[in-house]
């Protein structure tokens, strides 16, 4: 039977439960994830495709570094950070400037960028307060005047994924391979009693969006005026300006 979210019942402080059900699965499953991440998202391209020649902006949350390859002229400059140290490794690999960096104390000065980006990345936040600090960090790396894109899953999605309408705070299930799996056996208590020899469950931890969430999450922190917002490939995403 295919793994299905559940909703976190964990009783687990919040940093305790990002260390355990985010960090630690992307460092075990970084090589099977980045295999599954290769192709630009259309909202995403169209960003940074449309910047101007010369800008230099940051990645937050890079992942594999799909992002930072985009405008692959090299007229523009990205870096990327991620907390996960395998997925910063397969960046390296790839030959991107990148480092690991909490996404609650990034490691730049204010307004060092032209723009930044944050894909999929806010909803591991867990709390309200811990994913208000992030969008404010996301922001303060960004000068007056630029922008930024972040992308978080949504509630209501319509693609393969079905979530409960009434729970916003899930436990997302990653079935990792035979051939992709690392010593890692007992660490996940809620991977499926009786599972197959031949795969390893993780389960990430997840805050799904409810439509005008990520909206009033970054009206609260401020300092910014929305420019664009939609939904795209189940996540809810807003372009934002710096004032």
């Amino acid at each position: 039977m295919k793994e299905q979210p559940v909703a976190d019942t964990l009783q687990l402080s919040e940093a305790d439960k990002e260390d355990q059900y985010v960090h630690q699965v992307y460092d075990e499953i970084a090589t099977h994830f980045s295999d599954t991440r290769f192709k630009a998202w259309p909202v995403i391209e169209r960003y940074l495709l449309g910047l101007p020649v010369g800008s230099i902006g940051a990645d937050i949350g890079c992942g594999n570094g799909k992002y930072l390859g985009v405008r692959g002229s090299g007229d523009i400059f990205m870096v990327g950070t991620d907390r996960s140290k395998a997925l910063v490794g397969i960046c390296a690999q790839r030959g991107f400037e990148c480092q690991v960096s909490d996404g609650l104390d990034l490691p730049y000065r204010d307004g060092a960028f032209d723009f930044a980006i944050s894909i999929a990345v806010i909803h591991h936040f867990a709390s309200p307060e811990r994913r208000a600090r992030a969008v404010a960090e996301v922001l303060r790396v960004v000068r007056p005047g630029g922008s930024v894109l972040v992308f978080a899953w949504a509630l209501e999605q319509n693609g393969r994924r079905k979530f409960d309408p009434n729970t916003q705070d899930v436990l997302v299930p990653w079935v990792l391979p035979a051939s992709k799996a690392q010593c890692s056996a007992g660490r996940d208590e809620l991977a499926g009693e009786g599972e197959s020899a031949q795969s390893k469950v993780f389960h990430r931890y997840y805050h799904l969006f409810r439509k005008g969430e990520l909206q009033e999450l970054f009206e609260q922190v401020g300092g910014c005026t929305v420019i664009e917002n939609g939904y795209d490939r189940d996540n809810w995403y807003i372009i934002a300006q710096k004032i």
